[in-house]
């Protein structure tokens, strides 16, 4: 009956472990570096400490971001007022006389 030879297979066994942990530490890097939240061992979130400066940037962003929301939302109604001109029968026809008046002298 042959053995297994476990003195071989040591050097995989490291190599292996060695490779699962660096992986590891590079996948941690990259969630740093992208902004992705940490996780501890059972799964949840370690959140960074919050300091008064990032309370306050995530502040103003929020405002940012309602503001263009807004100005947004009144670009988008300006968009649907002149699409409802320009796609209005009269306005068409207008456009079709001229265009048989012939250019202007």
């Amino acid at each position: 009956m042959m053995t297994f030879p476990f003195e071989a297979f040591a050097p995989v066994a490291a190599l292996l472990g060695v490779l699962g942990l660096g992986a590891w530490v590079f996948t941690t890097w990259l969630r740093i570096r992208h902004g992705y939240p940490l996780e501890n061992s059972w799964g949840k979130a370690v959140y960074p400490r919050t300091s008064d400066e990032t309370t306050e940037r995530v502040r103003l962003l929020s405002t940012e971001n309602a503001q263009l929301r807004a100005e947004l939302s009144a670009v988008k109604d300006r968009l649907a007022t002149v699409e409802r001109i320009v796609t209005d029968g009269s306005y068409r026809l207008d456009r079709e006389i001229d265009a048989l008046r012939g250019p202007a002298n």
